[in-house]
């Protein structure tokens, strides 16, 4: 890659699993009242035809991970699981309320924290009491993310009988200098078991994330990172570059210096490295971030176009209404976003009060339709058009001035009332993406808000 090209457009920027992106939220035009209108207006138009996502957040972790730039909780009291599962399943009755008849899950996902943090037992009650309340999709998909440390053969066939038939297990790197930097020190072996025990059971897609640009980590390690993952040829591999962000995560990413952690044009080089040897065993790039091998779901809605993005990250499911679960959890509508307190004393007391426990949020308008539209194309589809009428806004012509600048660099090609995306370009989606963020560029914040680009 050019390290012109690298130098030039490697600035901080949004991951667009949304748009608008949280830190531009309008609060001032949100209330609950406004959410339930949306959700219900989403619910309504999707429920039948599509059915709706479910994501369930379990933040508990038994140690603290500093590449992490999640909503977690580290405790090693497990008691602590019993009063959030029913804080959980009240939260599922409050949005079921608000809903008016069964929902239809299409897709439910845990993620976290650890969600194997949580006996299989009692992820068993949690999981049985949220699906016995609701219709399951006939193309349903079910997933977690497992701690490769952690994850049972119990955790996995319980949610195996529960219908889960994809797992994703975080690797990052296999260097234990690298391991013991970020506090995630975990062998080659225990990985290798439960990507076994999970083929044996039967789960149909298995993942594994990796992560480049991680302090002390070198293009050495990321090459033998990715030659022991290439062994065990798990069916998706989300590739991704890590995020430092320490001014907004506190001491949760300060286990090393900055002086630590590779430049910006060695980070890019591991990233073409480590993509050129997942291309060369078979796997195909989906996306931002995401390779998978041709026979995986992911890698056939790329093909049919179908691939959608949101908080989840990507997913096989194009469903309009997103409900997230449990503290800090992200709900979509489409129509607006939602987000629930982080703090877990007001979660529960919300909770307990019959009160959707919700502290912030953004609603559309037109405007912010548009855009969501032509940002998610570029993240989907590396492409996206203005042909139709309905995907004109009025400052279109300053934005297709800013993207001539990445015509020019051979990032994207335009044909008629279209824009493409070049492979060259691929690295550097985010930027083109923040072309059309009319909030990020009204809305020039004083500090840092995200990671770099590249």
């Amino acid at each position: 890659m050019c390290i012109s090209l690298v130098n030039k457009y490697n600035v901080a920027g949004p991951r667009y699993t949304s748009y608008p992106t949280v830190p531009y939220w309008d609060n001032t035009t949100f209330s609950l009242q406004a959410w339930k209108q949306s959700l219900k207006q989403s619910f309504d138009e999707s429920n039948e035809l599509e059915g709706i996502s479910l994501y369930l957040h379990l933040p508990f972790c038994e140690s603290l991970c500093t590449f992490c730039g999640c909503h977690k909780h580290i405790t090693k009291r497990h008691e602590v699981e019993e009063p959030y599962i029913k804080a959980l399943m009240k939260e599922w009755d409050l949005y079921r309320e608000v809903l008016g008849y069964k929902p239809k899950i299409k897709e439910l996902h845990l993620g976290g924290g650890t969600p194997t943090f949580f006996s299989p037992e009692n992820l068993n009650r949690l999981l049985t009491g949220i699906i016995k309340v609701s219709e399951v999709a006939r193309d349903y998909e079910f997933s977690f993310e497992g701690h490769p440390n952690n994850t049972t053969r119990e955790h996995l066939q319980v949610l195996f009988e529960l219908g889960f038939r994809r797992v994703s297990f975080g690797v990052q790197d296999y260097n234990l200098k690298v391991q013991k930097a970020i506090n995630r020190v975990q062998p080659f072996e225990n990985v290798k078991r439960v990507t076994e025990m999970a083929r044996e059971i039967g789960y149909t897609s298995i993942g594994h994330d990796i992560i480049f640009g991680l302090p002390f980590q070198t293009e050495k390690d990321v090459i033998e990172t990715i030659n022991k993952t290439q062994s065990l040829m798990p069916d998706r591999i989300a590739f991704y570059s890590y995020a430092h962000v320490p001014w907004i995560k506190g001491n949760g990413q300060r286990g090393f210096n900055d002086a630590d952690l590779p430049s910006g044009s060695s980070k890019r080089q591991q990233y073409e490295t480590g993509k050129d040897l997942l291309e060369k065993v078979g796997y195909v790039e989906i996306g931002m971030d995401h390779f998978a091998l041709k026979s995986d779901s992911l890698y056939k809605a790329m093909e049919q176009e179908s691939l959608h993005r949101n908080f989840m990250g990507y997913t096989t499911s194009k469903t309009k209404t997103m409900i997230g679960l449990g503290v800090s959890s992200i709900s979509d509508s489409w129509y607006g976003f939602a987000q629930n307190t982080k703090s877990f004393e007001e979660y529960y007391k919300l909770v307990d009060e019959g009160i959707l426990p919700v502290y912030r949020g953004h609603i559309l308008n037109t405007e912010d339709l548009i855009i969501r539209r032509h940002i998610l194309n570029l993240m989907c589809h590396f492409k996206t058009s203005w042909l139709d009428t309905k995907m004109m806004f009025s400052q279109l012509p300053e934005v297709l001035i800013k993207l001539k600048e990445f015509e020019l660099d051979g990032l994207l090609e335009f044909e008629r009332k279209q824009v493409t995306v070049t492979e060259k370009g691929k690295p550097f989606i985010r930027n083109i993406c923040m072309a059309f963020d009319l909030l990020l560029q009204r809305k020039k914040p004083d500090t840092q808000l995200f990671s770099m680009t590249v």
